[in-house]
């Protein structure tokens, strides 16, 4: 991706930062649930990766909606 910065809170994604020896990005070993990509701005839609941190606390609200 061209673009360094999470698109929800603007931080660094860290896309391909610490790469594994086969080139893959921590994002693809990750299940990102579809509704995360509804906060993602238009604009920036398959153009900037979802960082980590948002990854874990989107799904962690999701547990806690569940419950």
């Amino acid at each position: 991706m061209a673009n360094k910065f999470c698109p929800i809170c603007d931080e660094e994604n860290g896309c391909m930062v610490g790469a594994r020896e086969d080139g893959n990005c921590w994002c693809n070993l990750e299940k990102f649930p579809n509704e995360i990509f509804e906060l993602v701005p238009m604009e920036s839609k398959r153009k900037h990766c979802i960082c980590k941190k948002c990854l874990n606390k989107f799904k962690e609200e999701q547990k806690m909606n569940k419950n």
